[in-house]
């Protein structure tokens, strides 16, 4: 059984996985009405991700015993100044992110709660997965800077990205 603590953070979490998915399907949609095909690619698989991550809180709290949820997804910034500003502020998101995993393994330890502690450490080497991948892009950018060329050649490299489903073959 689920302690209520947890469940009650665990559907908080699930709110901000679906908050995720909605900032980065906006990100793509900002980089879509630029013709930056490839990097709005990379943002729809990245919304993907993260509404995987929403659903797998959400069954595990059910398979715990507990109530999931579902509470409201505030409406996301839908521009940015630059590709690198999207990707600036998508990798000051997975900091957000990671923070509020290392709260809810640590609340885990204070209700000594195994179970719940077991489940997060897939988010927790998941967030180290994505904090890198998004500082790669964003580093790249920076170093890019305005050279069209260059951005067209990376919007080339991020097209290639497809989703695969971060949860399959993980045991819970």
């Amino acid at each position: 059984m689920i302690k209520e603590r947890i469940e009650k953070e665990f559907n908080a979490q699930i709110t901000r996985e679906f908050y995720s998915a909605y900032l980065y399907l906006a990100m793509a949609g900002y980089f879509a009405q630029k013709n930056l095909n490839g990097f709005a690619n990379w943002m729809r698989v990245q919304a993907q991700e993260e509404l995987t991550h929403a659903m797998k809180f959400f069954d595990f709290i059910l398979e715990r015993g507990g109530k999931a949820v579902l509470d409201a997804i505030d409406k996301p910034p839908a521009d940015w100044k630059s590709p690198f500003d999207a990707f600036d502020a998508a990798y000051k998101h997975e900091l957000f992110v990671t923070e509020n995993i290392n709260k809810l393994v640590s609340i885990a330890i204070e209700e000594k709660d195994f179970a719940s502690h077991n489940f997060l450490q897939w988010f927790v080497g998941e967030q180290v997965e994505e904090e890198s991948s998004v500082d790669d892009i964003r580093q790249k950018l920076k170093l890019i800077g305005d050279n069209g060329s260059m951005i067209f050649m990376l919007d080339k490299e991020l097209a290639a990205r497809v989703f695969v489903n971060p949860t399959a073959n993980t045991t819970e």
